[in-house]
């Protein structure tokens, strides 16, 4: 329908005759404007008005213009960050260098006819304008930034793109835009409204919300939406009610919807429309008292000022809404304070801003005679400081549609940057041919538009998809009234996270950071209680054998949290128990082969190994691994640490070993040691004895070194408690196999074959031994 209303429109305003060399224009519209010349020139389209006051159609004369009233002071923002990242892109020398950018920025009044003749005085220009015959030379712009509603998108894209003029919207974000036949010259900065639905339908979810009331705008935008929200709901949920806003003020309409809502059952109702028609709605529904509904916004609304205050925070406090993705834009905030009107041109839309923000007026040369056009409000002076006034035109901590709008001149920006880089002979147009940056046209710059990729000063990347989509990234925002009862935008399960410091995680719903729970073997735990009681009974077994009890004992010194005393203990202890005890059986292995050595005739080596030599060997071979022990604590000694990169949830407190080096001598002396002794009483396992003792020490040898040969990669891959489980079970299962494998079969030749153990039978078994041989 659309296209056959803006091609009249259109024609009518763009017809030009040939008179001699001159093109010369039938009309030109009085717009809200502000220009600003340059070698290229950026069209931007606004809006700044919510109302339109029609001319009167009599046919008897010419109508007049179309008058554009209430003007919105904060949405004025976005008209200057757009000027702001032209004039930053102009001080910037290496960027289009010997280019300079211009603008030409108008107002569309939320009105379609309005919108679309500043549309098209973009595409022909205004004014006289002196070109040849055919009508060609440089475009009066190169690309729109805007339109920011759909239903002017869809309209205008359709004029635009058979001229290949490309519009980059900041904010509108009907679905049907992405279809490239329909609307091939047209790009957004922001998202398209199917990834919103998506995103309002994970929040009805996660609130477990199922009996759904919607308001929806009476145009692209919102039936577009409205039939992928229908969709998506009818899965889990039913609505009860569906209202369709109207474009235009009907106030039977609103009466009808506000009377729906009143009287609905439902408590939460999902709203997609625009400011203008939401700000109206909105007032209705205050002034009827209408309150205890949970309000989801789409982007077009949710964080909307003029409704997001005080006056109407019972009716929507606690609004929560998709909100575009915030941004930050360095020196924006002091440029909006140089704002000033330096004409009292009526159509200029610093004047109008400055009327607004101020509420007065400025004096034309009409109303210098009628003094009642100033309509109660006082006389403008241009003094006016706009320092002293809070007002959502300068608040730029909470930059959204005006983030898009930078976004979206500079993605123009690196086309154009990106044309000018064009070498000929390597260029996308025919022959391999480029663009000449003085002739350059609107075509041209879609061409590399559509191909922009580039990294912003927040990190962000700007491209855009095969359909002219920006990215989908979102803010989930609360209308929440702070503690000076102003009411505040907050953004919550926000992109802008924070890491949890270490000893904290964050929980499950990625709102706070909580402490994490500390781990540790611990005599508590059931694990813990095991090996304490698998301990207390090997040293209880052991008790008459002083080193083994020891080696028992000391598996105690790991169970327990970790302090700085324990973590150097228990090594210490661990390593000077074993060497003890493994000295001692040494010593055994050697006296047993000695001693089988002493009954040969002739032979008196037992004189040389007596008890004092015994004892200064076991205290030698013990001294030395307390050196190795007192060397570790003082160069590097083992310490407690937090271990956090195992869980996210808990925090290991484990023994830091300080230096790996002195806990890899502390294991390979108790090794070296271990291995002698395997091999010595390996060599004497054939002894004639009757009671082979080198027979059990091999084996118990030969467990001692099997278990510690598993116990490294045991050790290794073991995370968090387990790692020190497995050292107190390598501790226990290598004493077990110590006090097993040589006292064992003593105890049993003690109890159960007394016989075997006089020393009769000892001497006739020796002799019988001894003639065999």
């Amino acid at each position: 329908m659309a296209c056959f209303v803006c091609m009249p429109i259109f024609c009518s305003l763009v017809f030009l005759e040939a008179a001699g060399e001159k093109c010369k224009m039938h009309d030109h519209f009085e717009l809200n404007e502000l220009y600003k010349s340059g070698d290229i020139i950026l069209g931007g389209l606004f809006v700044l008005n919510f109302k339109v006051v029609n001319p009167e159609l009599s046919f008897t004369s010419k109508p007049d213009q179309w008058k554009c009233e209430s003007f919105e002071v904060s949405i004025f923002q976005r008209v200057q960050t757009m000027i702001f990242a032209i004039e930053e892109i102009n001080k910037n020398h290496s960027f289009l260098p010997n280019i300079t950018l211009g603008y030409r920025l108008y107002d569309n009044c939320v009105h379609l006819p309005v919108a679309l003749r500043a549309a098209t005085a973009l595409l022909s220009g205004t004014g006289d304008v002196t070109i040849d015959g055919n009508c060609t030379g440089p475009p009066p712009v190169v690309a729109i930034v805007g339109d920011p509603l759909s239903y002017h998108s869809i309209a205008a894209s359709r004029i635009m793109s058979l001229f290949g003029m490309p519009m980059v919207s900041y904010f509108a974000t009907c679905s049907c835009l992405s279809n490239k036949r329909e609307f091939p010259s047209f790009l957004r900065t922001i998202p398209s409204d199917a990834f919103q639905v998506k995103a309002m339908i994970e929040i009805i979810k996660h609130y477990g919300w199922v009996w759904i009331g919607v308001i929806a705008s009476d145009d692209d935008y919102g039936q577009n939406a409205l039939k992928d929200l229908i969709e998506e709901v009818n899965k889990f949920g039913c609505l009860a009610f569906i209202e369709r806003v109207p474009t235009t003020y009907n106030k039977e309409k609103i009466d009808q919807i506000v009377n729906t809502i009143k009287q609905s059952t439902a408590q939460v109702i999902v709203g997609f429309s625009s400011e203008a028609e939401l700000s109206i709605l909105a007032k209705e529904i205050v002034n009827q008292n209408i309150t205890g509904k949970q309000w989801v916004a789409s982007e077009a609304w949710s964080t909307f000022t003029a409704v997001a205050r005080t006056e109407y925070f019972d009716s929507f406090g606690g609004t929560i809404g998709v909100a575009i993705r915030k941004g930050s834009i360095p020196g924006l905030e002091k440029f909006l304070l140089q704002v000033h009107p330096d004409s009292i041109d009526s159509n200029n839309m610093i004047v109008k801003f400055w009327e607004s923000l101020f509420e007065c007026k400025f004096l034309q040369s009409s109303d210098k005679i009628n003094s009642s056009s100033l309509l109660g409000r006082h006389i403008c002076t241009g003094l006016e400081d706009i320092h002293n006034i809070t007002s959502a035109y300068s608040d730029v901590t909470d930059l959204r549609p005006s983030y898009n709008v930078y976004k979206a001149v500079y993605a123009i920006a690196h086309a154009l940057h990106n044309l000018m880089s064009c070498k000929n002979g390597n260029g996308p147009f025919e022959n391999k041919s480029c663009a000449d940056i003085k002739t350059i046209q609107p075509w041209q710059v879609l061409h590399y538009l559509k191909r922009v990729n580039f990294t912003n000063h927040l990190g962000e990347r700007v491209a855009f998809d095969e359909n002219g989509d920006a990215l989908a990234i979102y803010d989930i925002v609360n209308w929440q009234k702070s503690d000076d009862g102003n009411v505040v935008i907050k953004t919550i399960d926000s992109v802008e996270c924070f890491k949890c410091p270490n000893d904290h995680w964050s929980n499950l719903g990625k709102t706070q950071c909580v402490l994490k729970e500390l781990e540790f073997l611990s005599y508590e735990d059931a694990m813990g209680i095991t090996l304490t009681s698998v301990t207390l009974f090997g040293a209880f077994l052991s008790v008459v054998v002083l080193s083994v009890t020891l080696c028992f004992l000391c598996s105690l010194s790991f169970i327990g949290q970790p302090s700085h005393t324990t973590c150097m203990l228990r090594h210490v202890i661990f390593g000077i128990s074993f060497v003890l005890c493994i000295s001692c059986i040494l010593v055994k292995t050697i006296v047993v082969i000695m001693a089988f050595r002493a009954t040969l005739p002739g032979n008196n080596m037992m004189k040389w190994f007596g008890i004092v030599q015994q004892r200064g060997t076991v205290f030698f071979f013990t001294l030395v691994q307390s050196l190795i022990c007192i060397t570790w604590l003082v160069t590097a000694p083992p310490a407690p640490a937090k271990n956090t990169k195992y869980f996210n949830s808990k925090i290991i407190v484990e023994c830091d070993l300080g230096s790996l080096i002195g806990f890899s001598f502390l294991l390979g002396y108790i090794g070296f040691l271990s291995c002698i002794c395997f091999l010595l009483a390996f060599f004497a396992r054939n002894l004639p004895d009757t009671f082979n003792e080198a027979k059990f020490i091999t084996f118990s040898m030969l467990i001692f070194c099997a278990v510690w040969i598993s116990f490294i990669p045991a050790y290794i891959s073991s995370p968090g408690k387990h790692t020190v489980a497995v050292e107190v079970f390598a501790i226990l299962a290598s004493s077990f196999g110590v006090l097993l494998s040589i006292f064992v079969p003593k105890v049993y030749i003690i109890i159960f074959k007394p016989e075997m153990n006089s020393k009769k039978a000892l001497m006739s078994r020796q002799n019988g031994d001894q003639y065999e041989k």
